[in-house]
């Protein structure tokens, strides 16, 4: 297993659409294992494939580190698809993409999501509480979407500074990273 760079704020992979996943072979179990890794290693509890450069239909979660969550077996969640949502609550949400920007973000409370597992075999799942939060979180990036663009545009902007520290690379974090000024060397 290894160690992946997380693409960060400002590079372009983030924002596209990832291709659905039509097989299990080599490539995505090795994905799906660096992954893990790379989510760890960022103390992260949920991990998108474009996150790491892969333009894949994979999502990996592990919140069990979270108490009342530690009796949650980590999740790798294929081509997900939400068909049932219901409620809305707000919580304070973070991205290891958007290091050191937090803010409060309005979501589902409860949701039922169809996805394919290790196995290529159908799941359906219905979840409330975190796990839909961060389901809901890491589908919206294999979708192009932030966390961000859930704020309104007051909020976004008094983020501003922060994005551009991270846009030119101006952040440290604890885990290997590719920026929009890495990419442009």
């Amino acid at each position: 297993m290894a160690v992946l760079p997380i693409y960060t704020y400002g590079t372009s992979v983030l924002r596209k659409k990832a291709k659905a996943v039509h097989k299990i072979d080599d490539e995505i179990i090795k994905l799906v294992m660096d992954m893990f890794e790379t989510m760890r290693k960022a103390n992260g509890i949920g991990l998108a494939a474009n996150q790491v450069g892969s333009l894949r239909r994979v999502i990996v979660i592990d919140i069990s580190d979270v108490e009342e969550y530690k009796d949650t077996k980590p999740l790798v969640l294929i081509n997900p698809e939400v068909f049932e949502q219901e409620g809305t609550w707000v919580i304070e949400e973070g991205c290891l993409s958007i290091p050191d920007v937090r803010d409060e973000v309005e979501r589902a409370e409860r949701i039922t999501v169809r996805f394919k597992d290790m196995n290529f075999e159908e799941v359906t799942l219905e979840v409330s509480g975190l796990l839909g939060r961060v389901i809901l979180h890491e589908i919206d990036h294999i979708n192009g979407i932030l966390f961000l663009d859930h704020l309104s545009p007051k909020m976004r902007k008094a983020h501003n500074e922060e994005l551009k520290k991270i846009r030119r690379s101006e952040m440290e974090v604890s885990y290997p990273v590719v920026t929009s000024v890495t990419v442009e060397v």
